[in-house]
């Protein structure tokens, strides 16, 4: 497997596995994915099987605002290249590939370009059984998050360099 960042080319597998990864509610739609693309591919990292399937993905805008708001979910154009946080927004993994270290692959290579751009660090939401996993990481709780994104509780997680 390896792993590369997206062009517009890959919207439609990126919105297969989005939608394969969240409820309706919480997924991206395919347009969103096409919008943040055009605004941001470099900012997603899609793992592939050497064949191209693409089985994992991690994806999301920078910006100088420490915390991650809904509004960034909907509005690629927020998106700033020289901002101090890179915002994660999803990490996708297919269910055939889960438990697997995918996606635990790509946030390492996610975190070590956040860092090597000079990024502050890293910001994500979270459901509450999940807050472990990103601690992994190196993510903090900052608790409840005030996002209210698929009208699902959210938790707040920061990864300072």
């Amino acid at each position: 497997m390896h792993i590369r960042t997206a062009t517009p080319a890959d919207a439609a597998a990126l919105a297969a596995v989005e939608a394969a990864c969240f409820p309706a509610a919480e997924a991206a739609t395919a347009e969103e994915i096409a919008d943040r693309l055009a605004h941001y591919a470099d900012h997603f990292w899609l793992l592939e099987e050497d064949d191209g399937t693409l089985v994992s993905f991690v994806d999301g805008m920078v910006t100088d605002e420490p915390k991650l708001r809904d509004e960034m979910y909907e509005t690629a154009a927020l998106h700033n290249e020289n901002g101090a946080w890179q915002m994660i927004f999803g990490v996708n993994t297919l269910p055939a590939y889960r438990r697997r270290g995918c996606a635990g692959q790509v946030l390492e290579r996610v975190i070590a370009d956040a860092r090597a751009q000079g990024r502050q660090g890293c910001v994500l939401t979270c459901k509450d059984k999940l807050v472990h996993y990103y601690e992994k990481f190196g993510f903090v709780s900052e608790g409840i998050s005030q996002s209210t994104h698929g009208g699902v509780v959210w938790y707040d997680m920061r990864l300072t360099f």
